[in-house]
């Protein structure tokens, strides 16, 4: 069936023949017959467009006048505008300070930080330097006297820290035995040292001394008690908002009672939270801070300073890729400390986790500050620095702010970012579990031909890691259940080790029973503290696989160099969190029970608590028996409900007494 004119047809198709409107007749034609009418029509739509045009511009002209004038005069109108926000804030904070300044109290604190290095930034930039050029006279005279001062220096601080521990360690004689074990971890690693003769001492008692001072501010001083203190239950209100999204997702039924709902979600909001302050230039800040102190202390080279800052706030894989472009160019002894870093502290993602189980925000916090000169110190003694680096003495690293535009772009990056992470923790919780419980029935099977019951994983830990457990500081009755968590930390990974310390963390502030038969249900305070630092780190064989599939991503050209030392820097890992599970042995302070006849007085026996067990258990002690009447001792015999105390006691806890 042919069709009219030059239109196609199925015959021409079958031949061959060219379409006549696409050939160069056609469009010959095509122009010949809009020679007239065409031409005048498309002059018309050119008088029409530049008309258009024309109004476009006229109303336009304004908003391009003001467009001008903002660029030429933007100084001054951002110095307007950061006047007029900052009188705002001013009035809102002598108005929150008028009202209640206990209230404000946090608020005063953050704006007197804040106001501080804005005025210090602007005294460097306005008088720094004619400051140093003030003090240069100084300085050279200090450069003269720093060989004999150093070495004055150190004598005093070696004898300020002897009269210390002896007085301190005098009231408690158990802390002596974590300086023991400290002492002891520092030489075997000297001992595992790669260049025995090479290792930078400066960097070695700076990185422990700044760990020590870290620790004695947090862990003794009030302000550093109460600032960390403070800061763990801000985290832990800020983590409670990922309630609102997680049971509007899936409900508040799966959120209240299983773990996957109610743990892994935090890790999504944290990372959300995380990619917004790096995005506003936060978190570089924060780290650019902490490495500086590093760097200028221990003269260690800036991009090894800065990856091991960057672990207290990221992971072992994403803090490398704050130096990505320095990889290649990295000695083994820089890369040992990156790989050191990450395998010494843990991510803020997974903190939020941990804290969610129950385990203490503060020391969580406290742990991971404490381990990063830690971590550098002990790779600088377990892998000297022996060839030359091209970033020693460097000023700065340029740290980038990320790619997104603007910070929906962040939040949402962050949050889908985290969606791996989660899955990576969910499955390998199912892994590693299952391949536990797998290890403990084959265990069993070959314990039982031999008629030994009950050998288990966790019982060959107990007895293996229990020497170390005791050198940390636990007692020797808390040192099984210290080594078991240490040896699941170690070879499974310190997600399952929080659990199970979370464990025995809630029975003892129930207050059940310190022995159930021949099981221990908990540990004491002093051994949560010491596991609770000695858990905190992704030193573990599981993490050996993403650290280096994470680095050598980046520099697959140093794949070699990076199998090379991970072996090391995993020991070294283990060994910084043991030391600052010493630390914390050392520096532990017993919480005070108070007045126990004033807790009685006031409870009524329903539930059980830590206090209830405690002071039961001195009224168990103070109680005597004899030719079937009973007494009490001390404080308790002036009191007369204290026959009806041990009575109640007695229904909760079993004593001979009884």
């Amino acid at each position: 069936l042919e069709m009219e004119g030059n239109q196609i047809t199925l015959a021409s198709f079958e031949e061959g023949t060219d379409n006549p409107a696409f050939s160069f007749e056609g469009e010959k034609r095509h122009y010949e017959d809009c020679d007239g009418p065409c031409e005048e029509r498309r002059e018309e739509r050119r008088e029409g467009k530049g008309r258009f045009s024309s109004y476009c511009r006229k109303a336009l002209q304004p908003a391009s006048k003001a467009k001008h004038f903002c660029k030429a005069h933007a100084k001054v109108l951002r110095r307007v505008s950061l006047g007029l926000l900052g009188a705002a804030y001013l009035c809102y904070f002598i108005a929150a300070c008028y009202l209640s300044l206990q209230r404000a109290l946090a608020l005063l604190v953050m704006t007197a930080v804040v106001a501080f290095f804005i005025c210090w930034n602007n005294f460097k930039k306005h008088c720094g330097a004619k400051v140093l050029l003030l003090l240069r006279p100084i300085g050279k005279c200090f450069q003269k006297s720093w060989q004999w001062l150093k070495w004055l220096l150190c004598v005093a601080l070696l004898a300020g820290l002897i009269v210390w521990l002896a007085l301190d360690t005098g009231r408690n004689p158990e802390q002596l035995i974590s300086l023991g074990g400290f002492c002891f971890v520092v030489l075997f690693l000297f001992a595992c040292s790669k260049h025995h003769g090479a290792v930078s001492w400066r960097a070695v008692f700076w990185g422990l001394g700044l760990e020590f001072l870290l620790g004695l501010f947090i862990l003794r001083t009030t302000p550093g008690t109460q600032a960390f203190q403070w800061l763990g239950d801000q985290i832990q209100y800020f983590l409670g908002y990922t309630t609102a999204g997680s049971s509007f997702v899936f409900g508040n039924t799966l959120t209240e009672d299983i773990f996957a709902f109610q743990a892994l979600p935090i890790i999504v909001f944290f990372s959300c939270v995380m990619s917004i302050l790096y995005y506003l230039g936060v978190m570089q800040w924060l780290i650019l801070k902490i490495s500086w102190l590093l760097q200028f202390s221990m003269g260690t080279a800036s991009t090894e300073t800065l990856s091991v800052a960057g672990n207290i706030f990221v992971g072992q894989t994403e803090a490398p890729l704050l130096i990505r472009p320095y990889l290649p160019d990295m000695t083994l002894s820089e890369l040992h400390a990156v790989m050191t870093g990450g395998f010494s502290t843990i991510a803020g993602s997974v903190m939020g986790a941990y804290i969610s189980f129950g385990i203490d925000a503060g020391s969580l916090i406290a742990a991971s500050v404490m381990a990063a000169p830690c971590a550098l110190a002990m790779a600088k003694l377990v892998y000297p620095e022996v060839e030359e680096s091209k970033f020693k003495g460097k000023a700065s690293v340029r740290l980038s702010s990320g790619e997104e535009q603007n910070i929906l772009e962040a939040a949402s990056n962050g949050a889908a970012a985290s969606v791996g992470l989660v899955a990576n923790i969910a499955a390998n919780l199912i892994a590693f579990l299952a391949m536990l419980e797998f290890i403990n029935s084959t265990l069993r099977w070959f314990g039982e031909m031999v008629d030994i019951e009950g050998l288990s994983f966790q019982v060959i830990c107990s007895y293996v890691l229990m020497p170390v457990a005791f050198l940390m500081g636990a007692d020797w009755a808390d040192s099984p259940l210290v080594a078991e968590l240490l040896g699941i930390k170690i070879f499974l990974n310190e997600f399952v080790a929080y659990q199970q310390l979370a464990t025995y963390k809630k029975n003892r502030l129930m207050g059940l029973e310190e022995w159930d038969g021949n099981r221990k249900q908990w540990i004491s305070e002093r051994a949560e503290s010491i596991t609770t630092f000695a858990l905190c780190g992704f030193a573990n064989f599981s993490s050996i696989g993403i650290t280096l599939g994470g680095l050598a991503s980046m520099v697959p050209q140093r794949k070699g160099d990076l199998a090379s030392v991970v072996l090391r820097a995993l020991l070294t890992g283990i060994c910084v969190s043991m030391l600052n599970a010493c630390l914390a042995g050392l520096l532990h302070v017993p919480t005070e029970v108070g007045d126990c006849t004033v807790f009685f007085s006031t409870t009524n026996f329903s539930s059980t608590s830590y206090t209830m067990y405690t002071c039961c258990k001195q009224l168990f002690a103070s109680s005597v028996l004899q030719n079937g009447t009973l007494s009490f001792t001390g404080s308790w015999a002036e009191q007369a409900e204290s026959v009806l105390w041990l009575t109640e006691c007695c229904g909760h806890y079993n004593h001979t007494s009884c």
